[in-house]
């Protein structure tokens, strides 16, 4: 190693040489400086250390010094925009080769008119496999994506449905950004449970807003369950979605970027007229602690669990119930399961389907066999 030229002063290299006559090279990750450590003769990828390593020889060295002291190594341009749905203290934790792959992803997001909390969702698993992979995510092999899903679920534990969640981000990034339809025929799709919803009965619903003696949470419940509502949906109602002559509810832009139209009860409108008496607004039925903002989803769960622990429910379940409870409700009482997946604003019969499984209309007439032996 005597005769060996010195190491060569690179920007942003760290060169640290081996007892095994090889120099590792650490860099920050750009395809291009990829491809030209890809010209070096005999060098290798060692995943376990995130690095390259070419021959510790001078005709390695040469060959390093040519590809990168004449012509530095490229970096990453800063976007010109932070994307709007990225907050600037999220921003600011990214790196600059993560900026730009953030502002390239939810650019074709953004085209595509993927729904914010869709985008979310893609953007963070996305940069959980880049961090995790740390290399060009365009020469990464199906056997290497096998590997991660692998690490999610052995390691990270996540459940099916974050799982399924996580290919979709990835089929989504090589379908559209890297433009490589192979590997996504070989990116495997979890199975998806089945799992019934959690219902509540009729007098649990009622002790939920019996509980509540604020008549803003209280009429905002009542709204979610009377209309079956999401929770993304019953915060964002505007006054003019409230349809008193027609007995209708107008759901803006709901799950899939579709509006429809749900049922105004009677006595949703009570509470509703009533909670108006004391607070009104003039674009949104429940906005926030800012006039011009409508009330965050949070909050409301909140409001859920606080009215869930005073009623003494001890059922597992969350704000999403009462919509899971209007529809089994609504099937109990004979209500046709075409007009309940209207109402729901589902694609397709078979999600609305899982109801069926937890009304009790048709199993209250099965006896068991244990009650008739005598």
């Amino acid at each position: 190693m005597a005769d060996l030229p010195p190491l060569p002063s690179i920007p942003d290299f760290d060169l640290r040489p081996t007892n095994h006559g090889r120099l590792l090279v650490f860099f920050p990750y750009h395809p291009d400086t990829v491809e030209r450590i890809k010209s070096i003769a005999g060098r290798r990828w060692h995943p376990e250390k995130k690095c390259w390593s070419i021959p510790y020889t001078s005709a390695a060295l040469d060959r390093l010094t040519t590809l990168f002291v004449k012509t530095p190594p490229k970096v990453f341009a800063q976007p010109e925009r932070r994307p709007g749905a990225v907050t600037q203290r999220r921003w600011d934790t990214l790196s600059d080769e993560e900026q730009a792959f953030v502002a390239r992803v939810e650019d074709e997001m953004k085209l595509r008119a993927y729904s914010p909390k869709t985008r979310k969702s893609y953007r963070n698993h996305l940069l959980r496999f880049k961090r995790h992979i740390n290399q060009d995510l365009l020469s990464v092999s199906e056997r290497e994506i096998r590997q991660y899903l692998l690490h999610l679920i052995d390691a990270e534990q996540l459940s099916r449905a974050t799982l399924n969640q996580a290919v979709s981000a990835l089929k989504f990034f090589y379908r559209h950004v890297a433009r490589d339809l192979n590997i996504i025929n070989c990116i495997p799709r979890p199975r998806p449970e089945r799992k019934l919803p959690n219902v509540l009965s009729r007098n649990e619903v009622l002790s939920l807003f019996e509980a509540l003696r604020n008549l803003k949470h209280r009429a905002l419940l009542i709204m979610a369950y009377s209309a079956g509502l999401r929770v993304s949906e019953v915060v964002r109602l505007r006054v003019e979605d409230i349809e008193i002559d027609r007995g209708m509810v107008r759901v803006r832009q709901g799950k899939g970027s579709k509006d429809r139209y749900t049922v105004l009860s009677e006595v949703a409108l009570v509470a509703l007229q009533t909670y108006w008496q004391t607070e009104s607004n003039a674009k949104w039925v429940f906005p926030g602690a800012s006039k011009e903002r409508h009330l965050n989803v949070r909050s409301v769960q909140k409001i859920f669990v606080k009215a869930k622990d005073k009623a003494g429910l001890q059922k597992s379940v969350s704000m999403h119930s009462l919509r899971h409870s209007f529809a089994t409700h609504l099937l109990e009482d004979g209500t046709d399961l075409r007009y309940v997946q209207e109402l729901l604003g589902h694609s397709r019969p078979e999600t609305t389907m899982i109801y069926t499984h937890v009304t009790q209309k048709d199993l209250k007439r099965i006896r068991s066999p244990l009650d008739n032996i005598r």
